[in-house]
C-alpha cells in the first residue's frame, strides 16, 4: 500500500473510549483464540514490534501478551475490517491464549443456539 504508519493508524475507527476490538486468530489453523482491546499506542506497538500489545481496561495499562506467562503471540498479519472498527490479528500463538490456561477463550460456554437454515 505504501502508507506510512501514521496513515495506517488514522484509518482505524476507535470507539468513544479510544479503543478498537482486536480479534486474535491462529494464522495457520484459523482458530479464533481471543478478543482484546487496543488503543492507538497499543496498535502502534503491535504493528512495529512483531508482538501483540493490548490495553487493559481494568488495570488501565498496556500489557504485552506473554510477558508474564510466556504464552506469547507473534504477529503474522493484521487486517482492518470494512468499517475500520475491528482488527483481525493473525498470530503464531505459543502456549495457551486464554488467561484460564486453555488454548482459546471461546471453548468454555456454549450458548447452544438453534441451528439456522439457508431456506427458512
Amino acid at each position: 500500500m505504501g502508507e506510512d504508519l501514521q496513515e495506517r493508524l488514522d484509518r482505524v475507527a476507535f470507539n468513544e473510549a479510544g479503543l478498537v476490538a482486536a480479534i486474535v486468530q491462529q494464522w495457520d489453523s484459523r482458530e479464533v483464540l481471543m478478543l482484546g482491546w487496543m488503543d492507538r499506542e497499543a496498535l502502534r506497538r503491535t504493528l512495529t514490534s512483531g508482538r501483540v500489545t493490548f490495553w487493559s481496561r481494568s488495570r488501565q495499562e498496556y500489557w504485552r501478551k506473554g510477558d508474564t506467562s510466556g504464552h506469547i503471540q507473534i504477529v503474522r498479519g493484521a487486517r482492518l475490517d470494512c468499517d475500520g472498527d475491528a482488527i483481525l490479528l493473525e498470530v503464531d500463538q505459543i502456549g495457551p491464549a486464554c488467561h484460564t490456561g486453555t488454548r482459546t477463550c471461546f471453548d468454555a460456554d456454549d450458548l447452544d443456539p438453534v441451528p439456522g437454515r439457508a431456506n427458512p
